[in-house]
């Protein structure tokens, strides 16, 4: 069975340093997913690009992050999970100071590219040394800190994105970067310990061909899938074939190879298997609800971009609220108590905000959005640990990158599937809500009475065909928050196939020999 490192002995003198090294690394990747959001429109001038075209800056960044995150495992098996750490905080660093120095759009993709290629082990790297750097009875804590990066960096990502592009220039969106990167690099170096060298493990070439074509390909298809009519067009059904086609030959390649890429013993363990699911289904919702508030209160309720950050932020105060008060409770309570608390609280905003208008007040937004991300901090830190807890240590640099990796796809995938749904529902509120205008609607007569519309010039009949649309899309709006909410609820019975965690000491030790054995 190929290994992918033992695990190091927790280095209790300095716990708090590896800590705070891991966290600075963690949240400058977490930040870039949605950092650079805000700042595309000042990029697209400033390069002179399309719409099209200013979107591979985003495109490149999540395909490369997807592709390469899985490699963590057998990285850091073969060069050692320090240095691999290291070496891809050094790299992600330089990538990010390249972008800002960028002259074109052709340098900027590139070197965005080259940002997803060493971003994608930190994450999962960082989720790992903080497992190997705290006993099994403060993983919850660990996690607790560890999440704090991964939640809320993406959700404070467009705050702090259109603060840094509005008083000073976008291109410092990329470097911000560089005092985490150096911070983080100097504590890494001084304080975490590298981990054992398996030199008999070989590349499974085959493997990673499959994985990267098939993952590559779902990217590309999600990401271009809205503006190309998703498939009636020809690109988007090659796309489909292709990831199709790739996965298949991957889990069938996975399960009949000798030395796999991804070793299939990952999946006998029933919580890890699980807690992919229920990753999945966090990462619909993590960045999803982010991708619809903001066009809403741009364009239905006329906020600009700075006061939309403001009423965002207070969502990752509730996140982080929720985890360290998890972190507290660790070992105290049952965490699947606290996951099934975090998914009724979380679809409970999404309820509370299917009675939104166009004249919401901002208090209704801002405790809504506390009470969402206050529900999901109470479930990603017990859902991280309870994932773990009964996973063989020398499987966790894999597990922790396949953790990752599903939570970004459900993000990409949430992203697709709640846009999509916009843009349909649009169309069809307009033609409901247009069939309702006849000369014999009362309420248009009264309001042509009233002045409120000249139906006999083509600026009355403008002006009511925008209040329709309007109309329609606050519509559609509320019914992607419905949906939300019963993808929030889905994953509900679940929560009864979790093993609790173990009773005493001596049973987690009992259970971590049965899965090393495994």
């Amino acid at each position: 069975m190929a290994s992918t490192g033992a695990a190091v002995q927790p280095d209790t003198a300095h716990r708090g340093f590896v800590t705070l090294s891991v966290m600075l690394a963690t949240i400058m990747q977490a930040l870039d997913t949605t950092i650079a959001n805000v700042a595309l429109p000042h990029m697209q001038g400033a390069m002179g690009a399309t719409q099209d075209q200013i979107a591979w800056v985003l495109t490149s960044y999540i395909v490369a992050a997807a592709i390469f995150m899985p490699l963590t495992g057998f990285l850091a098996a073969r060069l050692g999970r320090k240095r691999l750490f290291m070496g891809s905080v050094v790299g992600f660093t330089v990538a990010s100071m390249l972008c800002g120095a960028a002259q074109s759009l052709p340098e900027i993709v590139v070197f965005r590219l080259l940002q997803g290629v060493f971003g994608a082990s930190l994450v999962p790297l960082s989720q790992s040394v903080l497992l190997d750097t705290y006993p099994r009875e403060q993983h919850g804590r660990a996690m607790a800190m560890w999440g704090v990066g991964v939640m809320v960096g993406p959700i404070l990502g467009p705050t702090l994105g259109g603060w840094l592009t509005e008083y000073y220039n976008w291109r410092w969106v990329f470097y911000i970067n560089l005092p985490f990167g150096l911070l983080a690099w100097l504590g890494l170096a001084t304080y975490v310990r590298e981990t054992a060298i398996d030199r008999s493990r070989r590349f499974d070439l085959l493997g990673f061909a499959m994985l990267s074509l098939g993952v590559g390909a779902l990217q590309m298809m999600l990401d271009r899938g809205e503006s190309l009519a998703w498939f009636a067009s020809p690109e988007i059904v090659i796309e489909a074939m292709l990831t199709g086609l790739f996965l298949y030959l991957f889990v069938a390649h996975m399960f009949t190879h000798p030395a796999p890429f991804i070793e299939p013993g990952l999946f006998r363990d029933r919580n890890f298997s699980i807690g992919l699911v229920f990753i999945f289904i966090v990462g619909i919702i993590l960045l999803a609800t982010m991708a619809l508030l903001p066009p809403y209160m741009q364009y239905l309720m006329g906020y600009p971009v700075i006061d939309v950050g403001l009423l965002l932020a207070p969502r990752g105060i509730g996140t982080m609220i929720a985890m360290f008060m998890v972190g507290r409770l660790s070992g105290r309570l049952d965490p699947r108590y606290l996951i099934f608390s975090g998914l009724v609280l979380t679809s409970f905003s999404l309820w509370q905000m299917t009675h939104f208008t166009t004249d919401v007040t901002a208090w209704e937004i801002v405790h809504t959005g506390v009470t969402q991300g206050f529900g999901l901090g109470l479930i990603f830190v017990p859902l991280s640990t309870i994932t773990f807890a009964t996973l063989a240590p020398h499987f966790r640099n894999e597990g922790t990158a396949l953790f990752s990796l599903m939570r970004n796809l459900g993000s990409s995938i949430g992203i697709s599937l709640v846009m999509t749904y916009l843009s349909q529902h649009i169309q069809t509120n307009h033609a409901a809500l247009a069939d309702f205008l006849t000369p014999f609607s009362l309420g248009l007569r009264h309001a042509v009475e009233a002045g409120a519309y000249n139906l006999t010039t083509p600026h009355g009949l403008a002006a009511l065909n925008d209040e329709v649309t309007r109309q329609a899309a606050l519509l559609a709006y509320l019914q992607d928050f419905r949906l939300m909410m019963w993808i929030t609820l889905a994953p509900i019975p679940l929560i009864l196939l979790l093993r609790g965690p173990s009773k005493s000491p001596r049973a987690a030790a009992d259970e971590e020999i049965a899965a090393a054995i495994e």
